[in-house]
């Protein structure tokens, strides 16, 4: 018997686009469907669906400055990249090479063009980032997350399907846990998140609009804040002295669980977190994270603040008087929340997969 076709799935080596392919590359396997990965050496310490058989890395860089210098240096680390990547396609023949955005899924997808296998790409932001929009008009097809993200281009948006964010078994579990609206006099349960890049805004500016909370108001939280080792004394002191319920910690290993087991959740907007908050639906307060090129999180926290879903907060605006009045404001209403819950579920899309395992399939004609 002939094996069963192969897909290559190509993702830099960051959670925001790992778990999405592996979301897919499971999607894949339970059609009886093969599926290896190829990305950069960060997913090196990954160790989730791909094992080190199916697990591939090719060298790739990303555009870090505009010097000629750097672009060049660049430039052969890519075209260096390809090289590898053709003769990693040629050897392993997929039937589609599907990427999800990243420096790394150049390579493998500029390969696979020149080899004229079927090619599709995805992204979980409302902006296409630089990587995707580069690949855009040589690839087969396009799957994004959200609705109009390419309208303004006809041509691309012509092979441009809305799947949603596959999204990691974890985060589906959680999804069917129900959002419980505080009691007037109950807990109120608290998130605080700021990935890698985030943290320590998260630890400036918060502990200081708890301080500002009325001191009622203290002894209903139930916080639980993501803060950097570094961050991690200040930030205990001042819940020590308030005497707020806290836990602290650099990582949460099951931060899809706490998701759903809170009322409100402050973070930054990836694309992974918003994909994540409309599917487990909770209310959030979103800060996107400021400086980027494509202000991605910005128009992403604008998808889940437009549908009544989140509200955004410009960093420049992210005081702790700004934080505290919000906060009180949601305690004050928990019918808010509930709203705001239902509102973030509605752009949700649970099924996301396997929308775009139909898309790969259609694409790949198996």
């Amino acid at each position: 018997m002939s094996e069963a076709p192969l897909i290559l799935l190509a993702a830099g080596g960051t959670g925001g686009h790992l778990f999405p392919a592996e979301a897919l590359g499971s999607a894949l396997m339970d059609r009886g469907l093969r599926a290896q990965l190829v990305t950069d050496e960060r997913a090196l310490r990954y160790s989730g669906l791909f094992s080190k058989e199916t697990l591939h890395v090719v060298p790739s860089a990303t555009v870090r400055g505009r010097s000629p210098l750097s672009l060049a240096r660049t430039g052969l680390t890519l075209a260096a990249g390809t090289a590898v990547a053709l003769n990693l396609i040629r050897r392993l023949r997929p039937a589609a090479v599907i990427g999800f955005g990243g420096y790394p899924t150049l390579p493998p997808l500029f390969a696979a063009s020149l080899l004229r296998i079927p090619t599709v790409i995805h992204d979980s932001n409302a902006v296409l980032g630089r990587a995707n929009r580069l690949l855009s008009s040589r690839v087969n097809a396009i799957a994004t997350s959200l609705p109009g993200v390419l309208d303004r281009d006809p041509a691309l948006a012509a092979k441009t399907t809305v799947t949603g964010t596959p999204l990691r078994p974890a985060i589906l579990a959680a999804a069917a846990v129900p959002f419980g609206a505080p009691e007037p006099n109950g807990p109120l349960r608290l998130l605080v998140v700021g990935g890698s890049q985030g943290a320590r805004v998260m630890s400036d500016i918060v502990p200081g609009a708890i301080e500002k909370l009325e001191p009622a108001l203290w002894p209903r939280l139930v916080l639980t804040q993501q803060v950097r080792d570094e961050d991690v004394s200040r930030v205990r002191a001042v819940y020590d002295r308030l005497k707020i319920h806290a836990e602290l910690a650099p990582f949460f290993t099951d931060l899809p669980a706490r998701l759903a087991s809170n009322h409100l959740v402050i973070s930054r907007s990836g694309a992974t977190t918003v994909a994540e908050l409309g599917a487990i639906g909770r209310p959030s307060i979103l800060v996107p994270l400021p400086g980027a090129l494509d202000q991605d999180q910005f128009a992403n926290a604008g998808v889940l603040a437009d549908a009544g879903g989140a509200l955004r907060i410009p960093q420049p605006e992210f005081t702790p008087d700004r934080l505290a009045a919000e906060i009180s404001a949601l305690a004050a209403e928990p019918s808010r929340l509930e709203e705001m819950a239902a509102n973030a579920r509605g752009i949700g899309r649970l099924d996301a997969a396997q929308r775009l395992a139909d898309l790969v399939v259609r694409v790949a004609g198996i």
